[in-house]
């Protein structure tokens, strides 16, 4: 959330009183929506948690979901460098938009959005019958089969960089992004996990 300075110095006159909000998932990246807040729809957004905009069609404010129950939980709200506009990180309830899609934006996807969605596929598949797809059988094999696979892969991988087979590596590399992402889940990890794990190491 913004702490007093930095609501202090947010540009309100420049942006008559109505401020750009840009609302991003916080763990794939994508871009949901985009909406209009006031000082007071801030102010109830730092508050609540929850993304409130001022509304310019039903001139009242506004939470995402109140309707829907697909309310947007605030991690982070940061101002521009201008303080005229809003990027705030969040972590969505259901799909973001009234068409039932994640994004207003779609089919806007970035890589690393696919990969969230991928992973989320994974996941649901965990107690999905073993008949129904590879991946829940590979669920219903256990955690030594799972990471042997992933063993396995990373060995196809090392060796078809051995030998400088890109598209062979391009496959295999394939193949072992997604049976780490299975190992992962069998051991109720996410993704983001590591990256965050990555991201912690690198500022060491």
């Amino acid at each position: 959330m913004l702490n007093a300075e930095q609501l202090a110095q947010l540009d309100w006159e420049k942006t008559d009183n109505m401020m750009p909000a840009i609302v991003q998932h916080a763990v794939s990246g994508e871009v949901l929506m985009m909406g209009y807040m006031n000082q007071e729809a801030l102010d109830v957004t730092q508050s609540s948690g929850k993304v409130t905009f001022f509304s310019r069609t039903k001139q009242r404010l506004w939470t995402k979901g109140e309707s829907s129950g697909n309310f947007l939980n605030v991690v982070s709200i940061t101002p521009d460098c201008d303080n005229d506009s809003l990027l705030i990180l969040v972590n969505p309830i259901g799909p973001t938009c009234h068409k039932g899609n994640n994004s207003c934006f779609h089919p806007a996807s970035s890589d690393w959005g696919f990969l969230y969605q991928l992973e989320q596929l994974l996941a649901s598949r965990k107690t999905a019958s073993p008949d129904s797809s590879y991946t829940a059988s590979l669920y219903a094999s256990g955690t030594k089969r799972i990471a042997q696979k992933v063993g396995e892969e990373g060995v196809e991988t090392a060796l078809a960089a051995t030998v400088n087979d890109r598209f062979e590596l391009k496959n295999e590399a394939s193949d072992l992004v997604y049976h780490l992402l299975v190992l992962l889940q069998d051991q109720d990890l996410d993704f983001s996990t590591v990256i965050n794990n990555l991201r912690d190491r690198h500022t060491k």
